[in-house]
C-alpha cells in the first residue's frame, strides 16, 4: 500500500473574515464595572468580572456572558437534525443528536406506514423495532425542549425518516449555517442534509416520491453505482476540508468546494495541502460574490 509523506512547509496565512471582536480566555478580565450582572461563563474575582472559559463575550443589556467557541449542540425548536437511534424504549426511541442528552422521539410523533392517521395502539408499540431499531440513522425536526434540556423530535413530514445508502460526516455545530431549508439536491448529483447538530448526511440524489407508502421507513438496498459512490466520497472530503479550515457550511459553499475539487482525485483531497487549496478557492469565490 502506497503511503504519501510530505515534509513540513511554510503556509501562507489567510485572513479570517468576521473575526470575533471580543475574544477571551479563562482568567481574562471582561470588565471592572460592578454594574453588570454575571452570566454563563463568568465569575467575580477582586470586584472584577472574569471569563471562566474561552469564547466570545456577549452583552444583553446589563447581562454579560461568554459563549464558548466549541461546545455540544444546543437545540432550538424547528432545527433539522440527523441522529442515530441509541435505544428503543416504551413508546419512544432515544436518539443521539450530538447533544448533552439523547433526544426523545415518541411513537406518537412518527408517521405510521401508509400514512395512517389514528391513535397508536399496543400493536404499534410491539412493531417499534420494525420501524426503527438501534443503529438506524434518521432525519427529524426538533418539536420541543424538555425542562432538563433534552430535545423532543418528530418525523411527521415525509421528508424526514430513516436514512440509508449514504455517509454521515460529523462537524462542529457552529459551522452549519442556519438557512430556510437544510435539505439540498446539489447539481453534482448528491443530496445533502446539513443537520443543525453538526451531523451531515450525504447520499445519492433521492426521489421525493420514494417512501410515501411506507411512512419514511423504507430502505432502498439496491447497490449504489460506482459513479454515485465517487460523488459521495468527493463531497464528503470537500465538507471535511471546509470544516477543517472553519468555513461555514451551506448549500453554496458545499457546491463551490465540490467544483473547486474537480481538478484533484478523490483520495488526494485527504492531503492537508490539497484540502487547504480547495478551502482557499472556495473562500475567495464566496468573498467575490459577497463583496
Amino acid at each position: 500500500m502506497a503511503v504519501h509523506i510530505t515534509l513540513t512547509e511554510s503556509r501562507k496565512k489567510t485572513a479570517v473574515p468576521d473575526a470575533p471582536k471580543h475574544l477571551v480566555t479563562p482568567g481574562d478580565v471582561i470588565t471592572a464595572d460592578t454594574g453588570y450582572m454575571r452570566g454563563h461563563g463568568t465569575y467575580m474575582d477582586d470586584d472584577k468580572l472574569k471569563a471562566s472559559l474561552a469564547g466570545v463575550v456577549e452583552r444583553v443589556n446589563k447581562l454579560i456572558c461568554v459563549q464558548p467557541l466549541k461546545t455540544r449542540y444546543n437545540g432550538e425548536i424547528g432545527d433539522v437534525v440527523v441522529g442515530r437511534v441509541s435505544e428503543v424504549g416504551q413508546k419512544r426511541w432515544r436518539v443521539d443528536v450530538n447533544s448533552r442528552l439523547d433526544a426523545i422521539l415518541m411513537l406518537s410523533a412518527v408517521n405510521l406506514p401508509g400514512g395512517e392517521l389514528r391513535r397508536r395502539s399496543a400493536e404499534d408499540e410491539l412493531m417499534m423495532r420494525e420501524y426503527l431499531q438501534e443503529g438506524d440513522l434518521i432525519s427529524a425536526e426538533v418539536q420541543a425542549i424538555f425542562h432538563d434540556g433534552a430535545l423532543s423530535l418528530h418525523t411527521r413530514s415525509l421528508k424526514y425518516g430513516k436514512l440509508a445508502q449514504g455517509v454521515m460526516v460529523q462537524v462542529s455545530p457552529s459551522l452549519v449555517k442556519r438557512r430556510r431549508t437544510h435539505f439540498h439536491n446539489l447539481a453534482c448529483g448528491a443530496s445533502v442534509i446539513l443537520g443543525n447538530n453538526g451531523y451531515v448526511w450525504i447520499s445519492p440524489t433521492v426521489n421525493n416520491e420514494r417512501g410515501e407508502s411506507s411512512g419514511g421507513y423504507e430502505q432502498d438496498l439496491e447497490p449504489v453505482p460506482s459513479a454515485d459512490r465517487e460523488v459521495i466520497a468527493r463531497q464528503r472530503n470537500c465538507i471535511l476540508a471546509l470544516a477543517t479550515h472553519k468555513l461555514m457550511l451551506y448549500d453554496t459553499s458545499v457546491l463551490y468546494a465540490y467544483e473547486a475539487s474537480r481538478q484533484y482525485q478523490v483520495k488526494d483531497l485527504l492531503q492537508p495541502d490539497v484540502a487547504e487549496k480547495v478551502a482557499d478557492d472556495t473562500r475567495q469565490r464566496l468573498q467575490m460574490e459577497s463583496g
